[in-house]
């Protein structure tokens, strides 16, 4: 007699024809949900369009890029990778891409768990999917490693498809899986091996095949990867494997990085514990039928009564079964999406993305949900400005000097952030230095290439822009508009009918100056001598001077407010106006203008009230903050906003 996983493989597959519908339904609701959640609820063009993700690959839609990608091992699996990627576009495209391969990945663990008889513990594949979620819940671009991972699982099936009791048609055709497979995804090729191992050494109890295996796992990446195509070792062994370096991106949040490794480990270690635990049954039970001949032929043994109980639990209870496991594959999936789901983190995608596509109305609603995140803040200046509301609502939300322009210590990916700014503004040498470490950091992207192109247009350098339009117009989605302007140029070289580069043009500082040491008030007092109604320089001036509260600065430049068209004077200019006023005790003039009644008696009522706790900044706080949060009466005597914060 024998017990083991195969007595209960033989129970479940009796039973399994009365399960086969329940299974189907289970995995197409599930996988429903899982499309319907990346699609609406993670929104996976926000990982394309991010400068947070480090590892996110250019494609290119030419025979050099091709050629060029596939060239050495783990080409083909770069290549098909950079092509699903750019799907990410959309989001209901990218979360196509992802289910399908999260569908294709638990497939084929499902069919390897099949063929070593552990039918009964197929349902365990669920857990690679929720994986993915966790992984895209995170905002983390794995899809390289993945598919190297899916790749790898998927010639293992071939491998236990094709073989046959021939030893040498056996041997030969691990080679040749193991040769093509290394070609196409390189590092990962080490997991197929491992597998192969595995089934060889514990399941078939073939030994001497499944040692072989191990050494020749050993010698193909020198082989194939060293001698043939000339990469170093490390490369050859780790390549596109998640230590390996270009797969995933180590900048991944609250140990997604680990997510990953167990994505490869699982099966192996399925494998490894249920072959080890097989041979170590069948020891024991050896051992007890040397002790006891007839030990197997007692009807009241405890093996027996154990083996027959299980037995009869399997066939019995298909629908209990079934229920169990939907039941736990359900709170598995909930508490995923529960602990990996990072708003803040989401509403950080979202401005970035909403701003990099002007959708200046989106960039503030979404930022409401998270106003406190520096980088949110710049985003929502942005919007404000282009919103006509920078000199009304500024205050509406959490405010800090070094958000305007992002200079505070410590942070990153400013040079993501920072390029659209610098080009709106006029600061073009600023706009091409922030790209160009974009492209030195962050590799090719498409919207690094057309900001670059966009620049050197305005500039002036069509050579150079003729470069970077080429490189867009082999992309899928920008390729259009780098098309259009390659024609332009044809027919207007200097682009002088152009409006959007005469208008970058018009505002741009034409002088060089310093990355490092320049004033941010002198480049924009600079941008107005240049052009003085360049109306973004002047509102950013005048913000700028309410947040380091230099009032005296900010009175002086007042007078521009008649280079522009402004139908009144904005609230909190006004508010400005009055505190300079009252503290010096000096008139303002305001060249023809009037300060609004209602900003007149908002002073009073904002001083009276913080009189009445004797202009103790402590006590007033709670009422100030209440009635006042969002003015700048508030934000001059504490220094930060007090709504929305």
């Amino acid at each position: 007699m024998q017990i083991s996983s195969s007595n209960i493989h033989k129970a479940y597959e009796e039973s399994g024809s009365g399960c086969d519908l329940g299974g189907m339904t289970r995995s197409l609701i599930f996988f429903v949900w899982f499309y319907l959640y990346l699609w609406l609820g993670v929104d996976v063009r926000l990982i394309y369009n991010s400068g947070a993700i480090a590892n996110f690959p250019i494609f290119y839609r030419d025979w050099q890029f091709f050629y060029q990608v596939t060239s050495y091992p783990s080409g083909p699996v770069e290549y098909l990778s950079a092509f699903l990627s750019q799907f990410f576009y959309y989001s209901w495209a990218g979360a196509i891409v992802i289910t399908l391969q999260a569908w294709l990945i638990w497939a084929v663990g499902r069919y390897f768990l099949k063929a070593i008889n552990l039918s009964y513990l197929r349902w365990l594949c669920f857990i690679l999917p929720i994986l993915l979620l966790a992984l895209y819940a995170q905002y983390t671009f794995a899809l390289v490693t993945t598919t190297t991972l899916l790749a790898a699982i998927l010639f293992v099936c071939l491998y236990l498809k094709f073989i046959s009791e021939n030893k040498l048609f056996r041997l030969m055709t691990f080679l040749t899986l193991s040769v093509i497979l290394y070609y196409i995804s390189g590092g990962s090729y080490l997991l197929f091996a491992a597998l192969c191992a595995a089934y060889e050494l514990f399941f078939k109890r073939r030994w001497q095949i499944g040692i072989l295996y191990l050494l020749i796992a050993a010698a193909v990446p020198y082989a194939e990867g060293v001698s043939l195509f000339g990469i170093n070792v490390i490369d050859a062994f780790s390549k596109l494997l998640p230590f390996g370096g270009k797969g995933f991106s180590y900048q991944a949040r609250h140990g997604t990085v680990i997510i990953v490794y167990i994505l490869y480990i699982f099966l192996p270690v399925i494998a490894f514990i249920s072959g080890f635990w097989k041979i170590l049954a069948s020891s024991f039970i050896q051992s007890s039928n040397q002790s006891n001949a007839s030990f197997e032929a007692k009807p009241g043994s405890i093996f027996s009564r154990l083996q027959t109980s299980m037995s009869s639990w399997y066939r019995r209870h298909n629908k209990l079964r079934w229920g169990i496991e939907s039941l736990i594959l359900f709170g598995v999936t909930v508490a995923t999406v529960f602990f990996f789901y990072d708003n803040k983190l989401k509403t950080m995608f979202e401005t970035d993305y909403y701003a990099s596509h002007r959708m200046w109305p989106e960039v503030l609603e979404s930022a409401s949900r998270y106003p406190d995140d520096f980088f949110i803040v710049y985003e929502v200046n942005k919007a404000l400005f282009h919103t006509g509301r920078l000199g009304y609502d500024m205050f509406r939300y959490p405010q800090h000097a070094d958000a305007l322009f992002l200079t505070a210590k410590g942070l990153e990916f400013t040079y993501w952030k920072k390029f659209d700014l610098y080009i709106d503004i006029g600061l073009m040498n600023l706009a091409e230095n922030a790209l160009t470490e974009c492209l030195v950091g962050l590799g090719e992207r498409p919207i690094t290439l057309q900001r670059l192109a966009l620049v050197n247009m305005a500039k002036g350098n069509i050579d150079a822009a003729k470069i970077y339009l080429g490189a867009v117009s082999k992309t899928l989605f920008y390729a259009d508009w780098a098309n259009d302007y390659i024609e332009r140029l044809q027919s207007d070289p200097n682009l002088s009918k152009d409006k959007q580069i005469q208008l970058l043009r018009s505002v741009m500082l034409g002088q060089d100056y310093g990355f490092f040491t320049f004033s941010f008030e002198k480049m924009l007092l600079q941008l107005l001598e240049k052009n003085r109604q360049n109306r973004m320089a002047f509102e950013y001036l005048m913000a700028w001077y309410l947040l380091n509260r230099q009032l005296d600065k900010f009175v002086q430049n007042f007078e521009r407010l008649n280079d522009f068209d402004y139908s009144e004077i904005p609230p909190l200019y006004e508010e400005a106006l009055l505190i300079y006023a009252y503290g010096t005790g000096e008139p303002v003039n305001l060249y023809g203008r009037q300060i609004s009644r209602e900003s007149h008696q908002r002073i009073e009522d904002f001083t009276r009230t913080f009189n009445n706790y004797k202009r103790n900044k402590a006590a007033a706080f709670n009422e100030l903050a209440q009635k006042y949060g969002d003015s700048y009466f508030f934000f001059y005597i504490y220094g930060f906003s007090g709504t929305k914060g």
